[in-house]
């Protein structure tokens, strides 16, 4: 879930060897450390366990992170950044809902296909006190983002006009309430389904707004 990958249609100028390796030890460390605190509990894990795990010193790993919960944070990140570039990159003509569904499905496509692990990593974020408040921190983060992206769309200033955060709000109220079914059902639900039913209840007033 945490791969950026180095070509595509978004993909930024080509990346140096130190650059791939260092994107390389810091995936490698993300990995194992989302592993274990989904396996053991965000409050069971140390930070030398996941050296250990990912076969770095401790030095290695603060080079990249400031603590365990900054590896979380990281995952967050990544998930508010796949939503933007994919609303950024849809037609311009597109309806709002169309485009608000296919950029939050980024981030739930990506756990979809990583179930098992992603499912555990969303259920710790979720359960765990501390990273929900970071979770929710980071939406308030991706409703601005997303906010200026569809007032750009749709010549609406955010500061003045309700529509763009009124919006991205309710895009990004779909994608939780989908992370939070999806979990709530041990993964059993399929994130597709769950999210064209939450669009369906959100799209008539997406579009009507602009149209």
């Amino acid at each position: 879930m945490t791969t950026r990958p180095d070509t595509g249609p978004h993909a930024g100028p080509a990346l140096t060897l130190a650059e791939r390796k260092r994107r390389l030890v810091s995936d490698e460390l993300s990995e194992a450390a989302l592993q274990l605190l989904a396996s053991k509990g965000f409050d069971a894990v140390t930070v030398d366990e996941i050296v250990a795990a990912a076969g770095v010193s401790k030095r290695t790993f603060f080079r990249y992170f400031a603590s365990k919960e900054d590896v979380v944070v990281r995952f967050l990140a990544d998930m508010g950044t796949g939503i933007h570039a994919e609303l950024t990159a849809r037609p311009s003509d597109e309806p709002p809902a169309t485009a608000l569904r296919h950029a939050v499905w980024v981030p739930v496509a990506a756990c979809a296909g990583h179930s098992e692990r992603a499912l555990r990593v969303v259920q710790l974020i979720l359960r765990t006190p501390a990273l929900l408040a970071r979770f929710l921190e980071r939406q308030a983060e991706w409703r601005e983002h997303l906010a200026t992206e569809l007032g750009r769309r749709h010549g609406l200033d955010p500061e003045t006009d309700l529509y763009p955060r009124m919006a991205a709000g309710m895009a990004l109220t779909a994608f939780d309430a989908v992370l939070r079914r999806w979990s709530d059902s041990e993964g059993t639900e399929d994130p597709a389904n769950l999210l064209d039913q939450a669009f369906a209840v959100i799209a008539p007033a997406l579009d009507a707004a602009v149209a």
